[in-house]
């Protein structure tokens, strides 16, 4: 008997929350034509455009990346796998000696293992990873996941360009390479 008024109490917050939910205006005023239901949207005819800075699939703009290998070591999912060579690219100056760098052979991401978390994109120090917005990318078979440099190339047409930061900020906005 000595928890009746803690259930009693309880029952009174939760009849509390449930006219506010059910009454917002108060009791003369229900939910607006609650008959119709709730709206929602009927996805495969009807798409809405995802929110600014949303986490769709990840693009590569392959001129950027380096095959330094930063994003895979960090990736906790290990799904990223790169395999690169170096070659002799002309010199900077005049008269210079040719320098070496890396180009990529192979640049995968599984996505049937990824677990979205942008790790890889923050981590890569030349801008060669972004974010699109696209989220469409089902396939019938889980090996048809893993995308190539070439298929992460296609998705760079979807990145979209970096929102201005407030005023007063000191950074300079990014840009996207087009």
């Amino acid at each position: 008997m000595s928890q009746l008024p803690g259930i009693l109490k309880g029952l009174k917050v939760t009849f509390k929350t449930m006219m506010k939910t059910l009454f917002p205006g108060g009791l003369l005023k229900p939910i607006p034509k609650p008959s119709e239901g709730a709206l929602t949207v009927q996805y495969p005819h009807v798409k809405e455009a995802p929110p600014s800075r949303a986490r769709g699939v990840i693009a590569l703009h392959e001129g950027n990346c380096t095959a330094c290998m930063l994003c895979a070591r960090e990736c906790p999912d290990w799904c990223i796998y790169i395999e690169g060579h170096k070659e002799l690219a002309p010199p900077r100056r005049e008269g210079g000696k040719p320098r070496q760098v890396n180009a990529i052979d192979r640049f995968d991401i599984d996505f049937s293992l990824c677990m979205f978390c942008g790790i890889c994109v923050e981590v890569c120090p030349f801008d060669a990873l972004f974010w699109t917005p696209e989220y469409e990318f089902s396939e019938l078979k889980l090996a048809d996941l893993l995308h190539d440099k070439e298929r992460l190339g296609e998705w760079m047409e979807t990145v979209p360009d970096f929102e201005e930061y407030e005023d007063g900020s000191e950074q300079k906005v990014r840009k996207v390479p087009r």
